[in-house]
């Protein structure tokens, strides 16, 4: 993850910088209309679920407009789940970009919060109304460029992209605000039928980067003291997070499903749990987005933009004087072991649950 993230970052600095220099500025809009919109999120799964209630708001002023979601592989099945979204394509797919930079949209709005490519890609699709972060060198390419600030949850954050259009942010976040497929939902009720319907907590055990990761044993423990209480556990997760997903499914009396699902199956298994405990990651935005309470591990990463919010959810952070030391997606390699995430501890995260649950 690091190492693509560099790659990225290089090639955003020199290409992505270059263009976002030298490409002219866009004429004046116009026109009004917003027939056909471009929303262009490249990122990760957590960006793309908190941009929901965005794209929502969207569809309430324009509920006859074309919407079409530039997304990337790795982020792109989350917008099956957001009702209302018919057409999405891939940044990373070369055939599908240039179905992008054809669309000559009305409106197209880059929700990237920092990198300059994904403006130039909006640039390039010649659209009448131009908004996106005006973040760095980006700012030149929009009609209307936004403001970002760190303080902000990011589903705020995504909102204001949508001021010029006359169109307030909501007062709350409320949700769920994605929904789950009847398909995907069957197959994960065989999935879980060894469990004779019994209610259930969902672990998410991985972490993007070495940073964000809480130790397995200690996921292990916490399992193992909430199933005496009368709650398996349900590991979900990549293929990555196997290994430990059979240490904490065997303490917590549950079933280890890391890597044998989909993003929407996953998103099944969230939706039909009591609770999910996991660190700062997609998985975690997934449950927010489907309504289900949540008690989250943060460290690194900024709280106030990232951290659920409301009394279904119970963020665990020491605020250590080093952290969160995250900006615009990038945590550095951390001296100190990752000590934010080691000082949460079993009790902390087994006393929260039961809170909850």
């Amino acid at each position: 993850m690091r190492t693509s993230f560099y790659t990225l970052k290089s090639l955003d600095r020199t290409l992505g910088r270059l263009a976002a220099t030298i490409l002219p500025l866009p004429s004046p809009p116009a026109t009004q209309s917003s027939a056909k919109i471009l929303l262009i999120r490249p990122g990760g799964i957590g960006d793309a679920v908190l941009l929901a209630p965005a794209i929502a708001a969207l569809q309430n002023k324009f509920p006859q407009a074309e919407i079409t979601v530039l997304a990337e592989k790795r982020n792109a099945g989350v917008f099956a789940l957001i009702p209302g979204l018919r057409r999405v394509l891939c940044y990373d797919k070369p055939q599908e970009l240039l179905t992008a930079l054809r669309l000559k949209p009305d409106l197209a709005i880059d929700t990237e919060q920092y990198h300059r490519l994904s403006a130039v890609v909006a640039r390039l699709t010649g659209a009448k109304t131009l908004i996106g972060f005006g973040t760095n060198e980006r700012a030149r390419l929009f009609h209307h460029a936004i403001a970002y600030s760190h303080d902000n949850y990011e589903a705020e954050s995504f909102c204001h992209l949508l001021a010029p259009l006359a169109i307030k942010p909501p007062s709350a976040f409320d949700a769920p605000f994605l929904t789950v497929p009847e398909e995907a939902d069957t197959r994960v009720g065989q999935l879980l039928s060894p469990l004779a319907g019994r209610p259930f907590i969902s672990i998410f055990p991985g972490a993007s980067i070495a940073e964000r990761r809480w130790d397995t044993e200690r996921f292990a423990q916490a399992a193992r003291t909430l199933a005496w209480n009368g709650h398996p556990s349900v590991v979900v997760g990549g293929t990555a997070d196997a290994g430990a997903g059979e240490a904490i499914a065997a303490a917590g009396d549950g079933i280890n499903l890391a890597g044998q699902t989909s993003l929407a199956e996953t998103a099944a298994i969230l939706a039909r749990s009591a609770l999910l405990i996991s660190g700062d990651s997609g998985v975690l935005h997934l449950a927010v987005g489907l309504g289900t309470p949540t008690v989250s591990l943060f460290g690194p990463g900024i709280a106030d933009k990232w951290a659920p919010r409301g009394a279904r959810h119970i963020v665990l952070n020491h605020h250590l004087p080093c952290s969160p030391c995250t900006k615009f997606g990038y945590t550095p390699k951390c001296p100190h072991d990752a000590e934010c995430m080691r000082k949460i501890s079993t009790d902390d995260v087994v006393h929260a649950a039961l809170a909850l649950l």
